[in-house]
C-alpha cells in the first residue's frame, strides 16, 4: 500500500470552558509508519452566553439538552468556516470529540455535544464525531483517549501527564498502554480565581503567596475516587459536587485555597505515578515525563510538582503541543477511523477490545 495523506481539523471543547481548540494537521501514513505535523492551531474562545449554557447545561431539560447539542454543532461549523477562510486552507475532513456534558461509564452512557451532522451540514466537509460511546458499549471507560496521541503523535517518554480541567496520566510499560484521570485541576483552580473576578491564576501567582490547609489539604485527599484502581475516568460532576464544592466551603483565603489545591494535584500524581511503578513492576533510576495542557503555564503548579517527583524530569514541549496536542489527537482518531484501524486502547479503557471509533457524517459541497 502505497503513502496516503490527509489533512485535517480536529475539534477540542475541553471542560475548563476557555473555548474550542482547532487544530490543523496533515498526517502521512506509509504502511505502520506515521509522519504528521501541527500546521496551524487556535483557541477560539467561547462567549459569555456559551460559557453559561455549558455549564448549567446538565440541569436543564431533556428539550434544552437536544438543542444545545444541535446549536453547539451549527456554531462549531461556522468557527470552522472562518477557521478556513481565514488561513485560506482545504481540510479533507474534520474530527470533532464534541463537549463533554455527561460521563458516567458505570451506568454505561457517555455524551459528548455538538451534533457532527449540523458540522458537516454547516460546512460542506466530511465530519466525524462520537468517539468514545462505542468503547463503553463494550464495558470500557471511554476514556482516556489522550494513549493514542501518545503512541502514535508523541512516542518515546515513560509518562504523559495532561493538566486540564481534569489532570490524567498515560504510561507505555510492558508492551501495552495504560492510563487514568487522577483528579481535577484547572477546574478547581480557576473556580477558586473566580472568587478574585481572575478568569485564572496566571502563573499561580496567587497561589504561591498562599499556605497549607492541612484539614483541607485531607479532606480532599480522601475522596473515595483517588483511591480506586485504574482503569477508571472522571466526570465534570464529580469535580464540580465533589472536589470544588469542598474548596469553596473552606474559611481559608483563596490564596491558601490554591495553594492547598496546588499541592492536592501534585500529591495526586505522585501517589498515581508509584501505584503504576509498583503494579506494572517497573524499574529505573530516573522517569521522563511530558507535560501538555493549559496547567503547564502554571509555573508554581509545574515546580510544585516537580518537588514531588525527584526521579522525574519533567519536560515542556513546544507551545504548539502544550495547547493542541488534543486537538491534534482528534484529527488523528480521524484519520484512524477512516483507515480502518483501531483508535482506541483496550488496555487503557478496560473494554472488551480496541475498537474503531467514531461516526462519520458524509460532506455535501454546493
Amino acid at each position: 500500500m502505497g503513502k496516503k495523506r490527509y489533512k485535517a481539523l480536529g475539534l477540542m471543547s475541553g471542560s475548563s470552558l476557555d473555548g474550542l481548540d482547532i487544530a490543523y494537521c496533515e498526517f502521512e501514513l506509509d504502511g505502520d509508519q506515521l509522519n504528521w505535523s501541527l500546521l496551524n492551531g487556535e483557541t477560539l474562545p467561547f462567549s459569555e452566553q456559551w460559557i453559561a449554557r455549558l455549564a448549567h447545561l446538565p440541569q436543564q431539560s431533556a428539550q434544552v439538552y437536544a438543542q444545545t447539542d444541535v446549536y453547539l454543532g451549527y456554531y462549531f461549523g461556522t468557527l470552522c468556516k472562518e477557521f478556513i477562510t481565514q488561513h485560506q486552507i482545504k481540510p479533507d475532513f474534520i474530527a470533532s470529540h464534541g463537549h463533554t456534558v455527561f460521563h458516567d461509564p458505570h451506568r454505561r452512557y457517555t455524551a459528548q455535544i455538538g451534533d457532527g451532522a449540523a458540522i458537516a451540514g454547516t460546512t460542506g466537509i466530511t465530519t466525524i464525531d462520537n468517539f468514545r460511546n462505542l468503547d463503553v458499549a463494550l464495558d470500557g471507560e471511554g476514556a482516556p483517549i489522550a494513549p493514542i496521541a501518545d503512541r502514535y503523535l508523541l512516542p518515546g517518554y515513560d509518562f504523559y501527564l495532561n493538566l486540564g480541567g481534569i489532570v490524567n496520566i498515560a504510561c507505555h510499560t510492558n508492551d501495552r498502554y495504560i492510563a487514568f484521570d487522577i483528579s481535577g485541576a484547572n477546574q478547581v483552580l480557576n473556580r477558586l480565581a473566580n472568587e478574585k473576578q481572575l478568569a485564572y491564576d496566571e502563573g499561580g501567582h496567587l497561589a504561591s503567596s498562599g499556605k497549607l490547609v492541612r484539614d483541607l489539604f485531607d479532606l480532599a485527599g480522601n475522596l473515595d475516587f483517588l483511591h480506586q484502581d485504574y482503569p477508571k475516568s472522571l466526570s465534570n460532576q464529580w469535580v464540580q459536587e465533589e472536589l470544588v464544592s469542598i474548596f469553596l466551603k473552606s474559611n481559608a483565603t483563596i490564596e491558601d485555597r490554591l495553594y492547598t489545591m496546588v499541592h492536592h494535584i501534585a500529591e495526586q500524581i505522585k501517589l498515581s505515578i508509584q501505584r503504576i511503578v509498583d503494579k506494572e513492576n517497573l524499574n529505573k533510576e530516573k522517569y521522563q515525563m511530558i507535560l501538555t495542557g493549559g496547567g503547564t503555564y502554571n509555573t508554581f503548579l509545574i515546580n510544585t510538582i516537580q518537588s514531588y517527583l525527584p526521579k522525574v524530569d519533567l519536560v515542556i514541549p513546544d507551545e504548539k503541543i502544550i495547547d493542541f496536542k488534543e486537538a491534534a489527537m482528534i484529527a488523528l482518531m480521524g484519520v484512524l477511523r477512516l483507515e480502518q484501524i483501531p483508535n482506541t486502547i483496550h488496555s487503557v479503557t478496560g473494554a472488551k477490545s480496541s475498537v474503531i471509533a467514531g461516526a462519520i457524517h458524509a460532506g455535501l459541497k454546493t
